[in-house]
């Protein structure tokens, strides 16, 4: 059985979006009451190359459960597109065929990565 781990996550959310590939990423966990309040950091590495490829080696499995903190997808450090990700409740069983993680809802309209601002 392939476990998704959080690069597959980043594909998902990009997909979602449909943003460019063209920043780098990260994943962290925050207090619920403010994403940018106390942070951490879900791999200890420096460089955001070898944090993403850490995020291949990482299973989403293993980061629930999160008690009062919250999980993060930042995408763009200049941008900071910052995505709330949560989990489904209940221990839902795969179903065959179904390419996991997927995006099950969403809120509001899709942002624009690159919106064009009248001067």
């Amino acid at each position: 059985m392939i476990r998704p781990a959080y690069n597959d996550l980043h594909e998902v959310i990009q997909d979602a979006v449909e943003f460019g590939r063209d920043h780098p990423f990260t994943f962290y966990t925050a207090n619920s009451s403010s994403p940018w309040a106390r942070m951490n950091w879900l791999t200890e590495e420096d460089e955001w190359q070898a944090r993403e490829s850490a995020f291949c080696r990482v299973n989403l499995k293993d980061i629930y459960p999160l008690g009062r903190r919250k999980l993060y997808y930042l995408f763009d450090f200049g941008d900071k597109w910052t995505f709330e990700v949560r989990k489904a409740k209940g221990g839902k069983v795969p179903e065959p065929g179904v390419v996991y993680p997927r995006v099950i809802e969403a809120f509001g309209p899709n942002p624009q990565q690159y919106p064009i601002y009248e001067e």
